[in-house]
């Protein structure tokens, strides 16, 4: 790719809902670096069809979770960058983008103390059943509620990638057991962690807690359906900070009501935002929230600045170190 090329001519799309919100400082660099800047005008992931006009004279993208499909990716004639905002990119058809030679980032690590946090949070409010509590005390009751401590007990956490490996670095200071099932980890790197690496039935078999950490991909979509969730312990919990695709949602309603799930926490919906008849919504078992995991200030800043700078690279003709599809670039190798 030419480099030095200039970026006054260039005009680019930020659809990341929370581009610069908590650190607002990259929102007037990026406007005065680039000749141009489109921003989301909706507020929310968009939709293929909510983009096709928003591409067309595009030169990059700072995208969230949008659906950017082939369509999309073909109506973007000057499109040279998808540079994601956050680490997945199963909402992105990486061999549409590749087969036009345009350069897909991410921001690995940007996002991983936050999520992890917010799956310690989760982990606790089941434990203590402290939605119900809150909702309880503010109705002028004074229920007497029975809680669960976290030492010695075992978490099982399926997916040991950066943010796998900081709940495991949080769940050893609550005196917990921690297990984990990753194909891609060796058993040496999970000791270093205080983590025992099991196979997933293991994992399953003796969890309270099954925490999920792993991709969306063709292998892992709908991993937990009903053969996964018979095989977990009876009373267990579940929580969801991942994709919401990984779960079959009806799968885990009827764990629930029949008692074989003790709760679920879910910051994440197959459908987002989930249909307001969704009766996962209003189980009083199942704690939801709205894809938030990653929504902290230090995650946000970090998240736009990363994904600004990966743009702006690519743009100049340099090649950013988190690429997705290192075959645009002829060598295959990612940097």
């Amino acid at each position: 790719m030419e480099k030095g090329l200039k970026l006054k001519d260039k005009t680019i799309l930020v659809t990341a809902t929370t581009f610069g919100k908590c650190e607002p400082s990259p929102i007037p660099f990026l406007e005065d670096k680039v000749g141009r800047v489109i921003y989301n005008p909706f507020g929310r992931p968009l939709r293929s069809r909510e983009l096709i006009d928003l591409v067309n004279e595009v030169d990059g993208w700072i995208a969230g979770l949008d659906e950017i499909s082939e369509e999309v990716i073909n109506a973007a004639k000057r499109l040279r960058v998808i540079s994601r905002y956050g680490v997945g990119v199963d909402r992105v058809d990486i061999r549409a983008a590749t087969k036009r030679g345009i350069v897909v980032t991410n921001t690995p690590g940007s996002n991983s103390v936050a999520v992890a946090e917010m799956t310690i949070c989760l982990i606790l409010a089941l434990a203590r059943n402290l939605i119900y509590a809150n909702l309880a005390t503010r109705k002028g009751e004074w229920p007497r509620l029975e809680g669960i401590g976290l030492k010695d007990k075992t978490v099982g956490i399926i997916g040991l990638g950066s943010i796998g490996r900081e709940v495991a670095i949080r769940l050893n200071s609550f005196g917990c057991h921690v297990l984990a099932y990753d194909p891609f980890i060796d058993k040496g790197s999970g000791h270093l962690l205080g983590v025992d690496m099991v196979s997933l039935d293991d994992l399953l078999a003796r969890s309270d807690f099954v925490t999920l950490h792993c991709s969306l991909t063709p292998e892992t979509s709908g991993m937990v359906n009903e053969t996964f969730l018979q095989r977990m312990k009876k009373g267990a919990f579940l929580i969801n900070t991942a994709r919401g695709e990984l779960i079959d949602e009806e799968t885990v309603l009827n764990a629930v009501n029949k008692g074989h799930l003790r709760g679920v926490a879910l910051d994440c919906f197959t459908k987002e935002p989930p249909n307001k008849d969704n009766p996962l919504l209003n189980h009083p078992r199942v704690i939801v929230t709205p894809h938030m995991a990653s929504h902290t200030d230090e995650a946000i800043a970090r998240m736009s600045w990363m994904a600004m700078e990966n743009c702006l690279m690519v743009l100049t003709g340099e090649r950013p170190a988190a690429v997705v599809n290192p075959e645009v670039y002829g060598d295959g190798l990612n940097s």
